[in-house]
């Protein structure tokens, strides 16, 4: 994210460019340059690679974030896990900077900034989190924090020297590695992946999604990359497919010249009454299949998320399931806007889980845009369009991609909430502040799921039987 600005006023990238022609000037070096790097240090690599310098040969990135907007809005919803929103106490993440102006107010008059100030402050999720109004009222206490509390629609800031708009320039060998379990990174590595022009891998590791620090389990692949580029050893890695991705479930290993790796079918699961979900659609109207509902207050006054779940049935043979997906609510719901965030678990015979994948969407963000298509939808965020409370509307989640075979006995479980569950089973293997903006407003959800508003999630179901 930091690569979306100046850092002692030189872009990261030129300053990177800068460091490795230095490197390749001194005596130890024989003139061939490669990067390794996690998170931050693996996003700056292709920000540097961008640049082009001469003597960079390489680069082997490792859960790399991309795309800024998606890294810090989630379907719309402002993620606190970017280390901006540390303040500076991510001392594992070298992001811990002072020197970073604010491009807000290098833009903006005083007067016109505290306009824009208090139309933010407007939005009652920000409004209720104090250390939000905090970085607002006194930007320059926290300037890069500000920008991005500021500029919650995505456009220009966020595409300026974005590493998914810059992969095309880039044709020197990338390895691209991440892992599942943290879905938002993995679709702008596959973004970046796609338009990369010259020799490249992409490899999909298994869940959970945080690494070690030094990132030990990549060290192999690494020193392997490199003996082929830096020092010219052909130990068959570029004879090997380019796309390798862990399959959670059976733990098998899929490769393929392209993402996703094997040929797949979209089909729908509905959501039905009792809580189950079916791949045939609720034959009887709303009078007889009424909506499921649920009420949630702020955070700010009670500890407890409420969360709707629909389940299969369990599974009677090996199901596999690799790609993006999405998710169709018909939802009446009673303010202008709410968070709908949704998780996908394969829940074992012995009462253990893991989570598969996730979604979000904030209300005012359910605007799709001409990208979007069967069980892959996109929408632009470009603009906030209220909700008209009591009023039916169908929401489409974007589900991130994964890979995943639901085994016999298995059952596939869809949770629905508007804030994420205090602790759980997958909330903690991250950090402490990976959560996203709670909702500031008491809110009430109703999920039609009827004949005449199918709710469902349409998955990608790979067209061959697990395990051939």
């Amino acid at each position: 994210m930091i690569g979306n600005y100046n850092a002692g006023g030189v872009p990261l990238g030129q300053d990177a460019y800068d460091f490795i022609e230095w490197v390749a000037e001194q005596p130890w070096c024989n003139g061939k340059v490669g990067m390794i790097g996690i998170s931050y240090f693996g996003s700056m690599q292709v920000l540097a690679a961008a640049e082009r310098p001469p003597h960079l040969a390489a680069i082997f990135v490792s859960c790399g974030h991309y795309d800024f907007y998606e890294t810090t809005y989630h379907g719309g919803i402002m993620w606190f896990m970017p280390r901006a929103a540390r303040e500076g106490r991510g001392g594992d993440s070298g992001i811990a900077h002072t020197n970073v102006k604010s491009r807000m107010q290098q833009v903006h008059s005083p007067e016109e900034l505290r306009k824009l100030v208090d139309e933010r402050l407007r939005d009652p999720d920000v409004a209720a989190w104090p250390n939000l109004v905090h970085v607002l009222k006194y930007p320059k206490n926290r300037e890069f924090w500000f920008d991005i509390v500021m500029n919650n629609l995505d456009g220009d800031w966020y595409s300026e020297r974005n590493p998914v708009t810059l992969a095309p320039n880039i044709d020197i060998p990338v390895y691209l590695q991440i892992d599942q379990g943290r879905g938002w990174t993995l679709d702008g590595t596959i973004e970046v992946f796609d338009a990369l022009r010259g020799p490249k891998k992409l490899d999909i590791g298994p869940y959970p999604p945080m690494q070690s620090r030094p990132f030990v389990e990549e060290h192999d692949k690494m020193f392997r990359w490199y003996e082929y580029w830096l020092k010219g050893i052909d130990n068959g890695i570029m004879d090997e497919p380019a796309v390798s991705v862990f399959v959670e479930g059976t733990r098998e290993r899929v490769t393929s010249s392209q993402w996703p790796p094997r040929d797949v079918a979209y089909r729908s699961l509905y959501l039905r009454p009792r809580h189950k979900l079916s791949p045939d659609p609720e034959p009887m109207g709303a009078q007889h299949a009424a909506p499921d509902g649920f009420y949630q207050a702020p955070l700010t006054v009670i500890d407890e998320v409420t969360i709707l779940s629909w389940s299969t049935a369990p599974f009677e043979e090996s199901t596999e399931l690799i790609g993006t997906g999405a998710a169709h609510l018909f939802a009446e719901i009673d303010q202008d806007d709410t968070n709908f965030i949704l998780r996908l678990w394969d829940a074992a015979p012995d009462g253990g889980r893991q989570l598969i994948t996730t979604g979000y969407l904030k209300a005012s963000h359910r605007e799709l845009d001409d990208r979007t298509t069967e069980g892959n939808p996109y929408h632009p965020h470009t603009r906030s369009v209220p909700v008209q409370p009591g009023v039916i509307e169908e929401y489409v989640l974007r589900l991130y991609p994964f890979a995943a075979t639901f085994r016999p006995g298995h059952r596939l479980v869809a949770e629905l909430s508007n804030d994420e569950p205090l602790a759980d089973d997958h909330n903690a293997l991250l950090p402490p502040d990976a959560f996203h903006l709670p909702v500031g407003r008491a809110v009430t959800h109703k999920i039609y799921r009827d004949a005449a508003h199918p709710s469902r999630l349409v998955l990608p179901f790979t067209t061959r039987t697990a395990g051939e």
